[in-house]
């Protein structure tokens, strides 16, 4: 990897380590000084990522133990996302999706503004339509931090939706998400079937690992829909 590494961009790198189980729950984590040399920082940086880590359960850092990969870092970690297909597929009917842009560019200062980046920060931006059967299910807008799940530009999304691939992939910690009900705009009145204002079922939602900011996603239900949950 280059040298010149922020905490974030080696924190993401630990996270893949992790995520891909290169390290394993239980293993030992290289000393500082060693991942310092590894990543040609300082070891003040390798100690702010590490202690974001330790902060979201995916290590323990015990004095004179040294530091371990969380036994159970998934389990402690990981913040519940439903996934689209499975909601689909529960209700009875088949899932099937389609991209409608996919995209790298400057994300709007709403976004940025969310998730607490710079300005301008160079995002994956994705629009994706959700099918139930023939019928369009949901609209969702996203935009992903490729820095902190970098492996995410290498996937085929017409074969794996962002949404099961990020929750299948990113142990995500921390998430604010806002339930309202919305009039849909022309696309997306247009995207879902619907009447230009017609009220929407709308999921805002976005997530971090630890401090990192992962993803936001917009997610427009066609009308009709009926959230169910128990307790």
């Amino acid at each position: 990897m280059k040298p010149n590494h922020s905490w974030q961009s080696i924190q993401a790198e630990i996270i893949r380590r992790i995520s891909e189980r290169i390290w394993v729950p239980g293993e030992l984590v290289p000393k500082e000084t060693d991942l310092a040399k590894e990543f040609a920082v300082s070891r003040g940086t390798i100690n702010r990522a590490m202690r974001e880590l330790a902060n979201a359960g995916l290590i323990d850092r015990k004095r004179k133990a040294g530091t371990r990969v969380a036994l159970n870092p998934v389990r402690k970690a990981t913040l519940d996302i439903p996934v689209i297909r499975l909601d689909v597929e529960n209700r009875g009917v088949s899932h099937k999706h389609m991209v409608l842009m996919q995209k790298i560019v400057p994300a709007p200062a709403l976004i940025t503004g969310k998730l607490g980046l710079a300005t301008g920060t160079r995002m994956l931006h994705l629009r994706t339509l959700h099918f139930a059967g023939n019928q369009p299910f949901l609209y969702e807008k996203r935009w992903v931090n490729q820095t902190a799940v970098p492996d995410i530009l290498d996937v085929d999304f017409s074969q794996i939706s962002a949404n099961e691939w990020l929750v299948q992939n990113a142990p995500l910690t921390t998430g604010d998400i806002s339930f309202s009900a919305t009039n849909a705009s022309k696309d997306e009145a247009e995207t879902l079937g619907a009447k230009i204002g017609e009220a929407l079922f709308l999921i805002d939602r976005s997530t971090w690992i630890g401090t990192m900011a992962v993803t936001n996603a917009r997610l427009a239900y066609a009308p009709g829909f009926q959230m169910h949950t128990s307790l």
